[in-house]
């Protein structure tokens, strides 16, 4: 693998130091590291572990910086060859975001700090897989920025044994007693409550020696001097020394008799307590944030309440008289820094993070409509799971309101995503809604078997790193991979997997699927029964129409009637299968047929139920509609008649059937109306007929073979 981190700049502090740890062991594990930031002190450090460096102005908030360097980044991310973007902080994390959905590559953010929630904060919460660092930050991220549970990882900081020391308590200084606050001179460290404390501490500690370690930034160069002011007046001066930024760390734990973390607002997490703690140096910390998952409260180190500097001096004065707690609480942190807060077990988990998200895929088919279509794209559902397993990968479905009971059995799909396009999520708005919903999942993979404008709108808002369609001037340039509409003629099945041959999936079974349920099953059952049906019945289905849009495929009236008296007299049973709209040329063809007991079944059955009661015929008949798809999904003999459209374009791949079509000079004219209608006229009942005597002999022979 090959790891970029982002992050504002490589000063000192427990953010830079994550970020040079980390690089440090992925180089020792032959990954690549690459770092990019605004540059700083440890870059010289960083160069020597043998990781890379680029110096961008990734720290810097003006929007025209901001777009300016998510091309330069993504530009660096092709030259490296980068695998796996991480970000930092939430300037970069803008920036890493948008590099990564133009190249294509995993996103991954570490929430290092108790973000404002808004906007600007909430990119942070994006990333394939969200590092937190305690488990408060892992709840604000979920509460405040709606990071799904699954997401979020907690890894929490850690620290380099190697570098930090133990030494015991009673091995520190003999008549001086140390008390340090290591950080940056910001009010949310709390500083003026520390010297209010040390200002008591220092009536019973005759050798109290304070060091200030840490400096302002430049914005804050008025809270340093305030520090400086109050120390003066507490008489505190000869005792304080204000070190400033140190790079030796170490070393300054090394001096230290205790550490006190004085922040008064939320702590991601605190990573100077464990430095102190993996040198023998004991703790006194506000009780915030993630502290709470570092100190057990007089076991590891002691809590006392944020900005009340009485408790804090407390806690200080009795850690100096009591030398067997002094003892007692800095081996058990060691202890525990050893056990939990390992630089080992810290690159080890965030290596997991990182192989975890490169080997589980998030991936969206899409697929609104219609009936028929939705029903053809169970070849490529299947191929897609085959391909992409279950155990590592999860595959959603988004599909139109009317259609979703049609795949809620899918064993191919983890997630079906209803999107209601027609009625209650009509228009741009809800469009945009969608959008921002898909989003949030992540989605790795967008595959479109859609393919019109909506659904590449869809494709681009929803930000995948990938895309897959066809590239037919539908706004087909917003996908991110592209096949050719040629103008080949393919079967619906093979034409869908043209685009999957870009993911390297290839057609290996055209078969259809449907997934009816037991209540599906009694349903026909019952119905049938209803209908006065003997146990050996021929059943014939016949679906009445193609579709009102599509007049010009309907078989005519008149001869679906002489097929129905033919069939009679050879004692077999028709069933009229339907939509609502054909419910009343149903009814007028049972009354015109009095003598022949027509089973209706046009507007009683859901698509499933449908499905149910189609396996139960021995031969379906049908123009190219839906239901002759449905046919096809329950393996049923069937007969298709084609006339407008072309078979060879949109019949469905069936085990058993006969194609009948009449080629004229017209045809396929794709005219959905049409006065003629001489195509299907042509289609004669005895020709039906004598196919499914066809069928059925054969069906006959299949039967005796198996017995």
């Amino acid at each position: 693998m090959k790891i970029l981190q982002i992050l504002p700049a490589l000063n000192f502090g427990g953010v830079e130091t994550g970020t040079l740890d980390l690089a440090k062991y992925l180089v020792k594990k032959g990954h690549g590291a690459v770092v990019v930031s605004s540059g700083g002190a440890l870059v010289k450090d960083l160069r020597a572990m043998g990781a890379v460096h680029y110096q961008l102005p990734v720290h810097k908030k003006s929007l025209i910086k901001v777009v300016k360097m998510i091309f330069e980044l993504a530009k660096i991310i092709r030259k490296e060859d980068v695998d796996i973007i991480h970000a930092r902080s939430r300037v970069p994390g803008w920036i890493a975001y948008f590099a990564s959905r133009i190249t294509g590559k995993v996103f991954i953010t570490t929430c290092h700090g108790y973000y404002r929630k808004n906007f600007f904060s909430s990119v942070m919460g994006w990333g394939k897989r969200v590092i937190v660092l305690s488990n408060v930050i892992a709840r604000h991220m979920i509460d405040d920025f709606a990071v799904p549970y699954e997401r979020i990882k907690l890894i929490p900081r850690s620290v380099d044994l190697e570098k930090f020391k133990f030494i015991p308590p009673d091995n520190r200084n003999a008549n001086e007693f140390h008390v340090g606050i290591v950080g940056r001179l910001t009010p949310l460290k709390g500083h003026l409550h520390f010297i209010k404390a040390m200002a008591r501490v220092s009536q019973e500690t005759p050798g109290l020696k304070i060091w200030i370690v840490g400096d302002a930034p430049d914005s804050k160069s008025a809270y340093r001097e305030q520090i400086q002011d109050l120390t003066k007046r507490y008489g505190l001066w000869q005792r304080t020394q204000f070190l400033g930024v140190q790079k030796d760390i170490p070393a300054i734990m090394a001096d230290l008799d205790v550490l006190v973390l004085a922040t008064t607002t939320h702590e991601a997490f605190g990573r100077v307590i464990i430095e102190a703690q993996a040198s023998g140096v004991c703790v006194v910390a506000t009780r915030v944030g993630g502290v709470v998952d570092i100190i057990e409260d007089n076991q590891t180190g002691l809590l006392v309440p944020p900005a009340e500097p009485i408790s804090m001096a407390e806690a200080v004065i009795k850690i100096y008289k009591d030398k067997n707690l002094r003892s007692n609480l800095a081996s058990r942190a060691y202890e525990k820094v050893k056990e939990k807060y390992n630089l080992g077990l810290m690159a080890d988990k965030t290596e997991e993070v990182y192989e975890d998200a490169l080997s589980n895929l998030r991936i969206l088919v899409i697929k609104l409509s219609s009936l028929g279509d939705i029903i053809l794209s169970t070849p490529a559902l299947r191929a897609l799971r085959e391909r992409f397993p279950a155990q590592n990968h999860k595959i959603s479905l988004l599909i139109g309101e009317e259609y979703k009971d049609i795949l809620l059995n899918c064993p191919y799909i983890d997630e079906l995503i209803v999107f209601d396009y027609k009625y209650r999520d009509k228009g741009l708005r809800q469009l945009l809604n969608l959008s921002a919903s898909l989003r949030k999942k992540n989605f790795d993979l967008i595959v479109d078997l859609q393919n019109n404008r909506k659904s590449h709108l869809l494709c681009a808002l929803s930000l995948p790193l990938k895309s897959y369609g066809y590239n037919n001037k539908k706004l087909s340039f917003l996908l991110k991979k592209r096949v050719k509409n040629d103008k080949i003629i393919l079967d619906p099945v093979n034409h869908q997997f043209r685009i999957l041959k870009m993911l390297d999936i290839d057609l290996k079974d055209s078969s259809l699927e449907l997934w009816p349920g037991e209540g599906d099953r009694i349903f026909a059952e019952e119905f049938l029964r209803s209908q006065w049906i003997s146990g050996n019945q021929v059943i014939i289905g016949i679906n009445i129409s193609a579709s009102h849009r599509w007049m010009s495929k309907n078989w005519p009236l008149h001869h679906l009637a002489r097929l129905c008296e033919e069939l009679a007299k050879r004692d077999m049973r028709v069933m009229l299968t339907g939509s609502k709209e054909d419910l009343k040329i149903a009814n007028s063809l049972s009354v015109s047929l009095k003598n022949i007991k027509l089973i209706n079944a046009c507007a009683k059955t859901s698509i499933n139920q449908l499905a149910c009661l189609i396996r139960k015929c021995n031969v379906y008949i049908s123009a190219d509609s839906a239901p002759l798809h449905i046919a096809a999904s329950q393996g049923v003999p069937l007969i298709a008649l084609f006339g407008p459209t072309d078979p060879r374009r949109h019949m469905p791949y069936a085990r058993r059937y006969i194609l009948i079509k009449k080629t004229l000079s017209c045809s396929p004219c794709y005219k959905s109306k049409c006065r003629r209608k001489k195509c299907m006229e042509m289609i004669t009942p005895e020709e039906v007929l004598e196919a499914i005597e066809k069928l059925l002999k054969t069906n006959t022979k299949a039967q005796m073979t198996n017995e």
